[in-house]
């Protein structure tokens, strides 16, 4: 972008941030994720930072939120409630760092350590005690005015109505070493005391509130913050009552003469109010990047949400004198941790040919990281998906990816186009081999009706010699390519005829290497039966379909002769899948082609079992595992006889969860199916 482009993208992005930061906080409505408006934040900050002469008074980095609500009263604040810039990866942190370094001396740059605190989602609240009793309660509304939810935030069993007594909170002063502040503590608990905090809902009460709204007919809820913030608002105390808030304090706002933030989290504690036993002082910036990383290996196992951690300058005098940029003090950064959606720019589409034909659009984006993975393509389905987005190349999107989920585009943002973006049009051809293409009746895809296509064939190959099929080592797209481009092979089954000499002409093949990709062909000559059947390719017929058919069936034979109706005995067997088992069975091509695997030497073993430990039980996985892959995960459950299964339903026995969880773990808790996390399942296969 030159100079005039990044100024009319900085006008865009502040409008539409600043219109869903008024939904968020004014109307407690959400159209886009927390993730998504974080990112378009991000990008904003990023482009002032580059072009400071951009930045004006209006910005959102500049302010501190929406207008608040009328239905309370409203509150003004002693100081303003400011929120945090965001960062997302260790880089972020060090330019943080870098920066507020340059505004201190050597000496106060040594003194420079860190306070950790967990980023709860919640609502932040600020607490005013008078005389050691709960006076009054408030949001945060526009940071500088907020709304007295006092009577709401007094059915919160964690938030103190009147302060510990005062000769108790001057015993545990003495014994953290604390006791030059008790003077000053005594004069301020019997004055006026300033508290601030996140009012929250745990993870149970967030399940169990949902289940009632799915009983109700009512919509669920997205997100514990999206309740703990309705709760609050609510005019009824006795409805606040019943949805079981917590809280836990954060920051003193009243001058206790506290050297640090870490004294601070102390005197909460002394007071009587419930801090994050989890947060955790840091001496440099090596302490917080593991902090991070414990933080997130413990995020599953706690009773509450969290999306980040919070890195406080430590020292108290440093950290004002840092003082605030915009709506954020210059002494604090959310550190947050992998977006499961950010924004991004469509800089092209273009159309892939799968092993069936199937011409699917897919987004070339700028590269952007989210859950942890550097994201540059997205799959945009079928025409009628592109038509319900209304994508245009060149248009800023929301891409969303949750732990093993392909990544996909989420939502279009039009406000931010600048008129350059160009219309996509699906191809009359197919774009490889300028075949005729064809949309069935019903179906939404388009595909080539070409068998000779090379992009079939390329694809038919690939996932022949898949993980899930024959499992050949060594046998990548790239060689696969070569074999194909050199005429070596014409279908796959032609990759158990290849010799040594064969390999060796191609490109960067020795003896060596090429004795060890024969011998890894010839490996795998023997494979189970559902392996084999999903080796085949047929439409529809995954993994688990594959595993069905090879229960059902002893032979390949039988499942040749097998008509549609038999077919659609087996259970998750439709008509459509059916027919195409039947169709592929009886194509003469593949007749052909089943008769050289027999020639080649391929040898299918049964695999049915009896019994075993997991009989009778269906496993559905979400997110990432640490201790194996995802096929071989898939491999334990099926050798212990159970099933596993892409998608929630009514058959699921069990949801294993990894890091990173997908929408599924929110499917599951609304049907209440059993979830476990990765350790769980490993006790269960022992």
């Amino acid at each position: 972008m030159d100079k005039k482009e990044t100024k009319q993208r900085i006008e865009k992005l502040k409008e539409l941030i600043n219109y869903h930061r008024y939904l968020y906080h004014v109307l407690d409505k959400q159209e886009i994720s927390d993730a998504a408006l974080d990112s378009l934040k991000k990008e904003l900050f990023d482009l002032e930072q580059k072009y400071p002469e951009f930045i004006t008074p209006d910005s959102p980095t500049q302010r501190i939120g929406g207008e608040p609500l009328d239905k309370f009263k409203k509150v003004k604040h002693f100081k303003p409630m400011l929120s945090f810039n965001d960062a997302f990866s260790e880089k972020d942190m060090l330019e943080w760092q870098e920066r507020i370094f340059k505004l201190l001396t050597e000496e106060e740059r040594k003194k420079i350590d860190f306070y950790c605190e967990l980023k709860i989602d919640g609502l932040a609240i600020e607490l005013i005690y008078e005389n050691e009793i709960f006076k009054t309660g408030a949001t945060r509304g526009d940071g500088l005015v907020g709304e007295d939810i006092t009577q709401n935030l007094k059915t919160i069993e964690t938030i103190p109505l009147k302060l510990r007594n005062i000769k108790e909170i001057k015993k545990d002063l003495e014994r953290e070493n604390l006791k030059d502040l008790i003077k000053i503590l005594e004069e301020k608990t019997k004055t006026s005391l300033i508290i601030r905090g996140e009012v929250f809902i745990s993870k149970n009460e967030f399940k169990r509130i949902n289940n009632e709204q799915i009983k109700k007919g009512l919509p669920v809820y997205s997100n514990p913050r999206n309740i703990a913030a309705g709760s609050v608002r609510q005019l009824d105390p006795k409805v606040t009552a019943s949805r079981r808030l917590d809280f836990f304090a954060y920051d003193i706002i009243t001058d206790m003469g506290t050297k640090t933030h870490e004294e601070k989290h102390k005197i909460l504690k002394i007071l009587g109010f419930k801090t994050n036993s989890h947060n955790k002082y840091c001496k440099d910036i090596n302490e917080v990047f593991d902090f991070y990383k414990h933080s997130q290996k413990i995020r599953d196992n706690l009773y509450y949400e969290i999306d980040g951690v919070v890195v406080i300058v430590n020292n108290n005098n440093i950290f004002e004198k840092l003082g605030v940029a915009g709506k954020a003090p210059r002494g604090a950064i959310a550190f947050k941790f992998p977006l499961k959606q950010a924004t991004t720019i469509v800089k092209d589409i273009k159309v892939q040919v799968g092993r069936t034909g199937a011409l699917t659009p897919v987004a070339y984006l700028e590269p952007v990281e989210i859950g942890g993975a550097k994201i540059s393509r997205a799959t945009l389905h079928n025409e009628d998906e592109i038509k319900r987005l209304g994508i245009k190349i060149g248009d800023t999107v929301i891409v969303g990816r949750a732990g093993d989920v392909i990544p996909d585009i989420i939502k279009v943002l039009p406000e931010l186009r600048s008129g350059k973006e160009k219309e996509f049009k699906m191809p009359k051809k197919c774009p490889v081999c300028n075949g005729k293409i064809f949309k069935k009746e019903g179906e939404a895809v388009y595909r080539c009706i070409n068998p000779n296509c090379f992009a079939i064939l390329k694809e038919r190959f690939y996932h022949f010699v898949s993980k899930g099929a024959f499992d050949i080592e060594g046998l990548g797209p790239k060689i696969i390519d070569k074999l194909l481009e050199e005429g070596l092979v014409s279908d796959p089954a032609d990759i158990f005829n290849l010799k040594e000499g064969d390999i060796l002409n191609l490109e960067r093949f020795g003896e060596k290497s090429a004795k060890k990709l024969i011998n890894s062909i010839n490996s795998k000559k023997e494979i189970p039966f559902s392996k084999f059947i999903y080796s085949l390719g047929i439409r529809q017929v995954g993994e688990e379909t594959a595993k069905d058919l090879s229960d059902y069936f002893n032979s390949i034979k039988e499942l040749k002769n097998a008509s549609c109706n038999d077919l659609e005995k087996i259970k998750d067997i439709g008509p459509v899948t059916a027919e195409n088992i039947y169709n592929w069975f009886h194509n003469k091509k593949n007749i052909e082609f089943l008769e050289k695997l027999e020639k080649a030497g391929i040898k299918i073993i049964n695999e049915k079992k009896e019994g075993g430990k997991l009989k009778g039980k269906t496993f559905v996985f979400t997110g990432e595992l640490n201790s194996m892959t995802r096929e071989e995960v898939k491999e334990k459950v099926r050798n212990l006889n159970g099933e596993v299964s892409e998608s929630i339903s009514r058959k699921t026995d069990y949801l294993v969860v990894g890091e990173n969880p997908g929408s599924k773990l929110e499917k599951a808790q609304k049907r209440g199916i059993k979830i476990i996390n990765e350790k769980e399942f490993l006790d269960l296969i022992k």
